[in-house]
C-alpha cells in the first residue's frame, strides 16, 4: 500500500509544475473538490456494497469512477476538454431538488474552478489520488492528519489564512463548552470545519449505538461565505465519518436579518472563530439593530451568537482585543452581553498564536444564555517553559491548556472551585460597569507586563511630561547661560 503521505507530497509537486496553480491557495482549492468526488465516490461503494437500492445522484458519466479511476483513461487536451465544459458546468447544473444529495454536491461545485492547463499533470494528479481508498481506516486517518497539514499550510497563502484555527484552539473551546449528544450545534462562520470536526469527535466519545452515530450525522450546523473553505469543510467532514454534510452551507450568515431568525433556529451549542479585522460589504450592517450598526465582521457575530442561543445555551468563541476594549458600539454589544449572558470566562492568549496569518492578540470568551454576568474570570495563558511567541513550526498545543482545564471546575456551582492564581483572577460585573464595560483588564498579578490601565498610566503620563518640562527648562536656562557668557567674552 502506498504511503499517504509521500502521495500528497508527490501531488503537490506535481501541481507546482502547472502554470494554472501558482499558489497554496489554487493548488489546495483544485485538491479540494477533486478529493471531494473521490471520496464521495468511495463512499458510495461503501454503500452500495452494504444494500443494492441505492441510486447515485449524480450522471454515469460525471461519477469519479467512470471518467478517472482508469489510470490508461482520458488524458491531455481531452482531459481539460471534459473537466471545463462537460464535468464542472453539469455538476453545478445538478437536479434533483428532493435529493438533499444532489443538491449538496450542486453547491459544493456552485463556484468550483479548474485552475489546471496542462492536462497530461492533471491525468498524473489523478492517478496518485487514487492510491488513497478512503474506505480503508488507515487510509482515511493517515490523511486525515496530513489534510489538517494542508489546512495549516493556508496560513501562508494569504488572505487564505483566515480559514484556519490551530487544533488546540478549536479542541481546547469544544471541550470546555462540552457538547452533549441530543444538543444542536452551530458554527455560523466555519471555515475548513476545525470545530464542527472537533465537536464530532467529542460527541463520538459519548456515542454508544447506531441510535448515537445517526444523531451526531445530523445535530450540527455550519454556514461559510466563502467557495474554498466551504468545499474544504464539506470534504473534512466526510474524512470525519459525516456521510452528507449537506447541513453546511454556502452562504453569508450576516446577510439575514437578525430578526428573520425564527426561535425553532435555536441552538443549544455555538463554537466558533468569526473572521475579525475586516469589515462587511455596504448595508449589511442594516440587518441590525441601531444601536448595534457596525461593519466590524466580529462585532456583528458577537450580536448574531446571543440571538441563536437557546436559553442556557453555551457559547465558546475567539475574538480579537479589539472587541474587548473597543467603544460605542463595542460598548453596547459588551453591555448587551453582560446584561443577557453569563460572561464567566476569558482565557486570555498571548501574541503569536495565529502567526505567520496575524499578529493580533486574541482571547476566548465562553457565555451561557439566560443570567446576566455577576463576575468574568480571567485566565491569562502562558507561553510553554522557554518560548517567548508561536510559530508554524511550532504552534500552540493542547498540552498546554492543562493549566486551564485543572482549574475550570463547574458552571451549575458557580465555578466555587476557582481560586485566583498569578494566571487567574476574578472581576466583578459592577466593576467592569463602573469601567464603561471595558473586558481589556490586565493580570494584576503581574502589574509589568502589558501596558497597564489608564487609571495607572495617566499619573505616570503626566509625571513624565513634568520631568520633560523640567528638563526643558533646566536645558534653556544652560543655554541662556552660555549665550550670555559668550557675548560677555566679546567673541
Amino acid at each position: 500500500m502506498p504511503n499517504v503521505s509521500n502521495v500528497v507530497k508527490t501531488i503537490q509537486d506535481i501541481m507546482r509544475k502547472d502554470a494554472g496553480t501558482y499558489g497554496d491557495a489554487q493548488r489546495l482549492e483544485q485538491l479540494g473538490w477533486m478529493f471531494f468526488l473521490k471520496i464521495f465516490d468511495d463512499r458510495e461503494t461503501e454503500i452500495e456494497t452494504i444494500g443494492d437500492r441505492y441510486k447515485s445522484p449524480v450522471p454515469k458519466q460525471l461519477r469519479w469512477r467512470n471518467w478517472a479511476a482508469d489510470a490508461e483513461g482520458i488524458t491531455g487536451e481531452g482531459l481539460l476538454e471534459f473537466v471545463n465544459n462537460t464535468l464542472l458546468p453539469k455538476l453545478k447544473a445538478l437536479r434533483g431538488a428532493e435529493d438533499k444529495i444532489a443538491g449538496l454536491i450542486r453547491m459544493a461545485f456552485d463556484d468550483a474552478n479548474n485552475f489546471m492547463k496542462n492536462g497530461t499533470l492533471m491525468r498524473q494528479v489523478i492517478n496518485k489520488i487514487n492510491g488513497i481508498d478512503f474506505n480503508a481506516s488507515d487510509d482515511r486517518h493517515m490523511f486525515g492528519d496530513i489534510y489538517e497539514k494542508l489546512l495549516k499550510d493556508l496560513q501562508s497563502a494569504g488572505n487564505a489564512g483566515e480559514f484556519y484555527t490551530p487544533r488546540a484552539v478549536t479542541q481546547f473551546i469544544v471541550d470546555q463548552v462540552n457538547p452533549r449528544l441530543g444538543q444542536t450545534i452551530l458554527d455560523p462562520a466555519c471555515g475548513t470545519g476545525g470545530f464542527l470536526a472537533s465537536a464530532i469527535e467529542h460527541l463520538r466519545k459519548q456515542s454508544k449505538t447506531a441510535a448515537d452515530e445517526e444523531t451526531i450525522q445530523t445535530c450540527f450546523a455550519g454556514i461559510e461565505k466563502k467557495h474554498l473553505p466551504h468545499i474544504l469543510c464539506m470534504t473534512n467532514l466526510m474524512l470525519h465519518g459525516i456521510d452528507v454534510p449537506s447541513n453546511v452551507r454556502h452562504d453569508n450568515t450576516l446577510a439575514r436579518p437578525l430578526r428573520d431568525w425564527s426561535p425553532k433556529e435555536r441552538v443549544d451549542v455555538i463554537v466558533t472563530n468569526p473572521p475579525f479585522g475586516g469589515m462587511e460589504e455596504d448595508g449589511i450592517e442594516a440587518n441590525f439593530p441601531s444601536e448595534f450598526r457596525t461593519r466590524e465582521t466580529a462585532d456583528l457575530f458577537l450580536v448574531l451568537l446571543m440571538k441563536l442561543l437557546k436559553p442556557g445555551g453555551r457559547a465558546g468563541l475567539v475574538l480579537p482585543d479589539g472587541t474587548l476594549f473597543g467603544e460605542g458600539v463595542k460598548t453596547r454589544i459588551k453591555e448587551a452581553l453582560l446584561r443577557e449572558c453569563n460572561l464567566h470566562t476569558i482565557v486570555r492568549l498571548p501574541n503569536g498564536v495565529f502567526n505567520p496569518y496575524t499578529g493580533i492578540r486574541t482571547n476566548l470568551l465562553f457565555f451561557t444564555k439566560g443570567a446576566p454576568t455577576t463576575a468574568v474570570w480571567y485566565y491569562e495563558h502562558p507561553y510553554p517553559p522557554g518560548a517567548k511567541s508561536y510559530n508554524k513550526g511550532k504552534p500552540i498545543r493542547i498540552e498546554e491548556f492543562e493549566g486551564e482545564k485543572g482549574w475550570w471546575g463547574s458552571e451549575s456551582d458557580g465555578f466555587a472551585a476557582r481560586v485566583e492564581t498569578e494566571q487567574a483572577w476574578r472581576v466583578s460585573g459592577e466593576q467592569i460597569k463602573a469601567g464603561n464595560y471595558n473586558l481589556d483588564l490586565k493580570n494584576p498579578h503581574n502589574p509589568d507586563e502589558g501596558p497597564g490601565d489608564v487609571d495607572h498610566l495617566l499619573p505616570e503620563y503626566e509625571k513624565l511630561l513634568a520631568q520633560i518640562a523640567g528638563t526643558r527648562a533646566v536645558l534653556k536656562q544652560e543655554i541662556e547661560k552660555a549665550l550670555l557668557a559668550t557675548t560677555g567674552s566679546g567673541v
